[in-house]
């Protein structure tokens, strides 16, 4: 008759859960994502924006977002190494959103706080260029 501390340890046929399986992994890890998978799901459910929520629509929609915030992350990235500092500041994604096409279509009626306004003088405000037949004669 075996003990009783080696029957508890094994599974005992079927597809019994192993001790290393019952550790839970979320939505995220098996989707491969850093945002979270779970959260958007409750956020769509509580948004009442259908009666019913698929199980790949939070997925796909955390990919997206994530997606976003990586490409708006490395423009920004990109703004604060040229303006010579380490630290993004809202100024750096000010200029990022501003001078990338797509990003500026969808961020259009956002207002990003103390982000300032991407540096641009009118041409009529420019001094004019002095033409060379003119610089001549008054010379004479």
């Amino acid at each position: 008759m075996p003990s009783p501390s080696t029957t508890a340890t094994k599974s005992v046929g079927g597809r019994g859960k192993t001790p290393k399986a019952s550790k839970s992994i979320s939505r995220s890890q098996k989707a491969g994502l850093q945002f979270p998978v779970g959260r958007v799901a409750r956020f769509l459910k509580k948004g009442r924006y259908a009666q019913r929520v698929g199980s790949g629509s939070p997925v796909y929609l955390s990919a997206v977002l994530e997606y976003l915030a990586a490409e708006l992350l490395e423009l920004a990235g990109n703004a604060a190494r040229d303006n010579k500092k380490n630290r993004i500041v809202p100024r750096h994604i000010q200029l990022a959103v501003r001078n990338d096409e797509e990003l500026s279509k969808l961020l259009r009626s956002a207002t990003i706080a103390n982000g300032g306004v991407l540096p641009n003088i009118h041409q009529n405000l420019l001094p004019k260029k002095i033409s060379q037949g003119k610089a001549e004669i008054s010379s004479v």
